[in-house]
């Protein structure tokens, strides 16, 4: 985001030019949609020692979005490769990059009970694998250990093979991770392509997460524009989305965007769970003088021209911004963007900052004023 000059004095009760009138919005509770009391307190009480428990039940329970088929869970029924031989110690870092190299559809095979796997090195998709499916099987807790990125793909990262003269723009691969759960990634230092995506970084081709959970995963503290403490996403094919399902995301603190980051990306996130997240930088974007900048989408920090969030059945509580947007910061620099909100909570989502007056926890710029649709916005 570019333009925000003027951007501290977008707060609720003020009527600026180009910030937006406050509306009548379409805020009201929904019946259907629960505050999901047992998965809440699971997540405030979970650590990484037993983020595994999580894995087998990621989300919100009570939400009942539909799923188009592109966002479901990939067929693994003929796994290539498989990690593992059926022990614990079989399945290594070494073996996880050395699958995510090759790609294909990939499945672990480290025995029956839950297993965390040390990453001592990135994994890293290289660009001429058509698809990469990694499936934990409700088991695989990937360990950035506080200290490295987990996953990383970038069609225009020549080190992963240059495939074609239009990289921000190619349909493969195509990244899918599911029924696995991702821990103390920490992408901070990792600048190529302007950092952020502590659990993972995709440049480029597609991404999808089915039924997993992310836990106190982080990138850098400060800085204007980078972010995604769990995810940075840029340059996704066609502008075709990112999907979200199933999946939580808790405990992640990152410049901009405790669990979510993107530059001109679409998404769609469905009967998920976000908590505890915050943006922690300092000074917006464009930075403030004498202010490192950063500090806001709490949870999600979405920035660019043409491009849309849509959120549905989806809890998003108890997350922080010290700048703007203590839930969902977005900002389509063109005015063509939309965000839409069905069926979900949101929550106790404060920000230091700036917010949209009528909307708590949310600072849009964008097409109109947010559509929000049998839900909850306190």
């Amino acid at each position: 985001m570019r333009l925000l000059g003027g951007v501290a004095a977008c707060v609720t009760g003020l009527v600026i030019a180009g910030c937006g009138s406050p509306v009548a919005t379409q805020v009201r509770p929904a019946a259907k949609v629960a505050h999901a009391p047992h998965q809440v307190a699971a997540v405030n009480h979970a650590s990484t020692a037993d983020v595994h428990a999580l894995a087998f039940a990621p989300g919100n329970p009570a939400g009942h979005a539909y799923v188009p088929a592109a966002a479901g869970a990939v067929n693994t029924a003929h796994a290539d490769p498989v990690i593992g031989n059926g022990t614990p110690a079989s399945c290594t870092s070494a073996a996880v990059v050395r699958a995510v190299g090759k790609g294909g559809v990939i499945k672990f095979n480290c025995g029956p009970n839950p297993v965390k796997i040390i990453m001592r090195a990135t994994a890293k998709v290289r660009n001429t694998s058509s698809r990469v499916v990694i499936d934990g099987g409700g088991k695989v807790t990937l360990s950035g250990a506080g200290v490295r990125r987990i996953l990383y793909m970038d069609t225009c990262d020549k080190h992963q093979v240059w495939t074609t003269s239009h990289c921000q723009n190619q349909a493969n691969p195509m990244l899918t991770v599911q029924n696995i759960t991702f821990a103390g990634g920490n992408s901070t230092g990792d600048k190529f392509d302007g950092g952020g995506g502590g659990a993972i970084f995709a440049r480029g081709g597609r991404l999808k997460v089915v039924n997993s959970t992310f836990i106190g995963n982080r990138c850098e503290r400060t800085g204007p524009d980078l972010g995604g403490a769990a995810i940075r996403a840029l340059s996704e094919y066609r502008n075709l989305p990112v999907y979200i399902v199933h999946s939580t995301f808790k405990g992640g603190y990152c410049s901009n965007g405790g669990a979510l980051s993107s530059i001109g990306v679409s998404w769609v996130v469905l009967n998920s769970l976000m908590i505890h997240n915050k943006a922690v930088g300092h000074g917006a974007n464009p930075p403030r003088s004498g202010t490192p900048g950063g500090g806001s989408g709490g949870a999600i920090y979405n920035d660019g021209n043409t491009y849309h969030l849509k959120i549905s059945g989806t809890v998003i509580k108890f997350n922080h911004a010290r700048e703007g947007g203590g839930a969902i910061f977005f900002v389509s620099n063109d005015r063509t963007g939309t965000l839409k909100i069905a069926d979900s909570t949101l929550h106790d989502n404060p920000n230091v900052g700036f917010q949209t007056a009528g909307y708590p926890g949310i600072f849009f710029l964008g097409k109109g004023h947010p559509i929000v649709v049998h839900s909850t916005i306190n």
